[in-house]
């Protein structure tokens, strides 16, 4: 099959580190064309991937080479110009979450619904084959589960210098940064979006929907940590915990613990673009499974999906309920926390 002919809408940093890259190496896509509002994003960036730069998106939307769109930008900013391209016949892969707003997310997943066209959301862990056997040992290996804990800890002093190693050069626009910092400044409301929206896809992706949660919330300074615990389908109990920031070590992972076995899942800074690692204890026999894996960059993986399920029609995952579910779940994590903990049906 052709490749899937990919416009970039938003050439910030996501973009610059992951989906760039990754769109660059993706079997079955190829970019043709980037939009960004800054004119030194749009022709700085657009120069590194040899491709035309605008900085309107109806120019971008009117190229005839695009089939699809990677829209990187804010989440305020999701719903106007995922709809856009959607008008436009355009495919979309959207970075989570799916919107700012849960009413946003419906009315951005009734559209695709409407258009017929495809629409993913970026929520790349999906796409870690750790992740994903860690997913299937839980379906189908260790029974009922009765006990599970999912944490993210986003760490403090070290992301820089981290991010610094592992990040490709990029282009900077200084007045961006400082306008979308501004944005950022409800620290408690925008962490929760932005760290909620992984940890609480991925609860749902390993353990199913849960049906209530309670949830409470603590500060020290900057810090700021959500703990909770999910009623799940299976009658058992699932703690999360999101953490930003700790002063140590990127830590994320999950124990899930069934009747038959346990499932052990560690997962590595992402943009490191390691596999999670992952082992499966079964306890009739008394082994424990640690697969290893070849191919583990879960954005480029991701983008592949997509352009697949663009070319053979296929179901994109997560897809447009499953970006709304997630922002179901983080608003039920803020109406329990201002509930003082109270439990909150789904």
């Amino acid at each position: 099959m052709s490749d899937v002919k990919i416009g970039l809408i938003g050439a910030g940093r996501i973009a610059q580190a992951a989906h760039l890259p990754a769109l660059a190496r993706a079997g079955g896509a190829v970019l043709v064309g980037l939009c960004d509002p800054s004119p030194a994003l749009s022709k700085g960036v657009a120069q590194r991937y040899d491709v035309p730069g605008y900085t309107a998106v109806d120019d971008l939307l009117a190229d005839g080479q695009v089939e699809a769109v990677i829209v990187a930008v804010p989440d305020r900013l999701h719903l106007p110009l995922a709809a856009r391209a959607l008008a436009a016949g355009k495919h979309v892969l959207v970075e989570k979450p799916l919107a700012g707003t849960l009413a946003e997310a419906q009315e951005l997943a009734a559209l695709a619904e409407h258009t017929g066209l495809r629409l993913q959301v970026g929520a790349m862990k999906r796409y870690d084959p750790g992740v994903q056997f860690a997913a299937e040992a839980v379906r189908t290996s260790i029974g009922r589960v009765l006990s599970a804990s999912i944490w993210y800890r986003v760490m403090s002093a070290l992301r820089p210098p981290t991010e610094a190693t592992l990040f490709p050069a990029l282009v900077v626009d200084a007045e961006v940064r400082a306008h979308e910092a501004a944005f950022k400044a409800d620290r408690e409301q925008y962490l929760l979006t932005t760290h909620g929206a992984h940890v609480l896809d991925g609860l749902r992706f390993l353990l199913g929907d849960p049906v209530d949660l309670s949830a409470r919330f603590a500060r020290a300074g900057n810090d700021l940590a959500w703990h909770g615990v999910a009623g799940l389908r299976s009658g058992g109990l699932a703690h999360f915990e999101i953490v930003a920031s700790v002063h140590g070590e990127w830590s994320e992972g999950a124990d899930i613990y069934g009747e038959r076995g346990c499932v052990r899942l560690r997962t590595h800074f992402p943009f490191a673009l390691r596999a999670s690692d992952v082992e499966v204890f079964d306890e009739a026999s008394s082994t424990a499974t640690r697969p290893v894996f070849g191919e583990t960059n879960a954005y480029e993986r991701q983008i592949e999906a997509f352009a697949e399920a663009i070319r053979t029609g296929a179901a994109t995952t997560p897809d447009a309920a499953d970006g709304v579910a997630a922002i179901r779940l983080i608003d039920a994590v803020a109406e329990s926390v201002g509930r003082a903990g109270a439990v909150v049906a789904l």
